[in-house]
């Protein structure tokens, strides 16, 4: 390992002739290795680090039925042993090197990350090929990594009504699509994970010609072209890779409503979701419509839910409204109202349809809408300041079928949409026989549970993560 090393090493030192960025403000560079690698170079000199990650098209909406839960499953298990590296080495060595490292799963991929200083980039990419392929699994690790997944749903969900009702709620959201599964998985299928259906999806997904790697930082993109054919070149595609095909999403034509009753909750609140179209490639108009629907309705303290229902009426306490556009399938446009004091359930959905259907009537306030787009627009600004933001803002949006033009174009599409294609996808969205309605409320029957220390979880202005971090 130690030659590969000094040869990457060697490779890193040189620089290549090379195609110039993809965009002259983010510096962007991509290519593709001869074995289907994707490599994605972001350039910032402003200090000697480097983020160095790699993204796999696979996500928990690629699970096979019955074994929710394997893509996070073995996302701790790539920590474990391989040929060349003892269990939690590549960890210990980016923090002898003053980094650091994590992982996470989502519905649409999984993502291995490492932030070190610039010169470490040769080692980390040894360390990440070297897993890719080589991973070693006993059936110790099975058993430890499967104790401690389920100790992590006991903690972020079981001891959670709120997270607890989210999932029941997006159970119901999703007839067909795997997005009704929680990617952590459900209990009773963990608990039966093994170290088949671990290696099963290793084998089937983890490979080059299904990763994307992204490297942010002092780098230059030549000398990151050849460290990279060097390293992740040599690795073998996977001659079997298919296409991405997922359970499709049927037309939805009745409204379906739910309650979830618990007595550990402390704030009872009203959640409504509709299906909603996704970001697509090349056309993001609508995606674009819904993400600014979403501040103007509830986004802010001066948007048009908490203005009425907050402040005028004093309905709730809290109101949101958020899109999660950056999905590869269909996915949802929510609403969320927390009663005051004495509003019942039901009156604060009332109240909720009341300002929906008169924000409907009222269309969009021109002065409102130039201020959110131009917070968006400071937001893009300040958001180039990070790059590990960077990295992960190119490399989600690739797994998800996004383009780096696509990216790049975003803040631009954002800036064109007019008021009359905001209320267009407004009523094509907001439609009853296409959501579904939930009550989180307390239990006052039902005994009380012994329960962690964790706080109920109060809903925030945008939706729980959609991924698991390790």
């Amino acid at each position: 390992m130690r030659k590969l090393i000094g040869a990457a090493v060697a490779a890193f030192a040189l620089s290549l002739p090379f195609t110039g960025p993809a965009s002259a403000d983010d510096k962007v560079s991509s290519f593709a290795l001869d074995n289907g690698m994707q490599v994605v170079v972001i350039e910032d000199h402003r200090a000697p680090v480097v983020v160095h990650m790699v993204w796999y098209r696979a996500g928990s909406a690629d699970e096979t039925p019955g074994v929710s839960g394997v893509a996070h499953f073995l996302e701790h298990l790539m920590f474990k042993a391989t040929e060349n590296m003892e269990a939690g080495h590549l960890s210990k060595v980016v923090a002898q090197n003053g980094g650091s490292d994590n992982a996470f799963t989502s519905f649409d991929y999984t993502a291995y990350f490492q932030r070190v200083a610039a010169d470490r980039l040769p080692l980390m990419m040894q360390m990440e090929a070297d897993r890719m392929v080589n991973l070693k699994l006993t059936p110790e690790d099975i058993a430890t990594e499967r104790d401690v997944i389920i100790e992590e749903r006991n903690v972020r969900v079981e001891n959670s009504p709120a997270a607890l009702f989210r999932e029941q709620k997006r159970a119901a959201q999703y007839l067909n699509h795997r997005y009704g599964i929680p990617i952590i998985g459900w209990r009773h299928e963990m608990e039966h994970l093994d170290r088949k259906a671990a290696l099963d999806f290793y084998k089937q997904f983890y490979a080059p010609n299904n990763a994307i790697l992204v490297v942010a930082g002092d780098v230059q993109p030549d000398a990151v072209h050849e460290l990279a054919k060097e390293i992740y070149g040599k690795l073998p595609a996977n001659p079997d890779l298919k296409p991405r095909a997922r359970p499709s999403e049927p037309r939805q034509m009745a409204e379906r409503r739910m309650i979830f009753r618990d007595p550990r909750v402390t704030q009872p609140y009203v959640s409504r979701s509709y299906m909603a179209p996704e970001r697509n490639p090349g056309d993001q108009k609508d995606a674009a419509a819904l993400t600014l629907l979403a501040s103007l309705l509830g986004g802010s303290p001066t948007a048009y839910l908490n203005q009425k229902l907050q402040y005028d009426s004093q309905t709730a306490v809290y109101t949101s409204a958020f899109y999660d556009g950056q999905n590869l399938d269909e996915t949802t446009f929510s609403l969320i109202i927390v009663p005051s004091e004495g509003v019942s359930l039901s009156d604060a959905e009332e109240a909720m349809d009341a300002t929906v259907a008169q924000f409907m009537k009222d269309g969009i306030d021109s002065e409102e809408l130039a201020r959110i787009k131009t917070q968006l627009k400071a937001a893009e600004i300040y958001a180039r300041d990070d790059v590990g933001d960077l990295a992960e803002r190119y490399g989600s949006a690739l797994a998800q079928g996004l383009t780096i033009e696509d990216v790049q174009s975003w803040p631009e599409v954002l800036q064109s949409v007019t008021e009359d294609e905001i209320m267009a996808a407004a009523r094509d969205v907001l439609n009853r026989d296409r959501a579904v309605t939930g009550y989180l409320m307390i239990d006052e029957k039902a005994p009380t549970h012994e329960t962690s220390d964790a706080p109920e979880v109060t809903p925030a202005s945008q939706p729980a993560s959609q991924k698991v971090t390790q």
